[in-house]
């Protein structure tokens, strides 16, 4: 392997090691918002400034390899999808963070069980977690086989996320003292649809890197 080689596998690891931590700061906020652990969203919090500082010296590097090297085709592509996957997972840690603080206001805490069973929000986090960390499978693997079959996961989150404005509606006319509560809960499922969304936008870029495809605005795989 030479110099060359050795530095884009040094970015390559670099995006992998800040995929890892925002996986591993969504599946904190799971648990601490269905938990209601105001510890763990604190840490969510505190570790969401090394997310910040990961996507810069990521997007630094980039521009430094392409600089002194002057990559083409599949390297030259490999490169700018890190740098576009590396603005998406800052965007999701953005949203991990945001679930944090929805847990450490405490003005929702009492929210009833059976309204957050009936929203989904547990199965919703599940599958944006798998569309997150099946995305970082193929991207590692290098192959573009499952992009599909992730793309396809953003429709169950949509689903959902359509579902909770009817039910959240409901909710509230027969509960107004918590109409305050149910406007966070909705802000809060956007969050999460937004992430399932840019989990999409990592996967066109993976397959952009690899089959010289691009997918953005189609939505899907022909």
């Amino acid at each position: 392997m030479n110099h060359k080689e050795e530095e884009l596998k040094l970015l390559k690891d670099e995006i992998i090691q800040m995929w890892k931590l925002v996986i591993s700061q969504l599946e904190k906020a799971k648990i601490a918002f269905l938990t209601n652990d105001v510890e763990l969203a604190l840490e969510i919090a505190q570790t969401e400034k090394r997310v910040n500082s990961m996507e810069l010296k990521v997007e630094r590097n980039c521009e430094n390899y392409i600089a002194l090297y002057n990559p083409v085709a599949i390297d030259l592509r490999l490169v700018l999808s890190i740098m576009k996957i590396s603005i998406s997972l800052e965007r999701i840690g953005d949203y991990a963070e945001g679930i944090a603080h929805h847990i450490i206001d405490r003005d929702c805490n009492n929210i009833d069980n059976e309204l957050i069973e009936e929203l989904e929000i547990e199965k919703m986090f599940g599958v944006l977690l798998n569309m997150i960390t099946n995305a970082l499978v193929i991207f590692d693997l290098e192959e573009t086989k499952s992009s599909r079959k992730i793309l396809k996961k953003d429709k169950e989150v949509n689903r959902i996320y359509k579902m909770a404005f009817e039910r959240l509606e409901s909710y509230v006319l027969k509960n107004p003292k918590d109409a305050l509560c149910g406007l966070k809960l909705i802000l809060l499922i956007r969050k999460l649809e937004r992430f399932g969304d840019h989990s999409g936008n990592i996967v066109e870029e993976i397959v952009f890197f690899l089959d010289a495809k691009v997918l953005k605005h189609k939505g899907k795989l022909e």
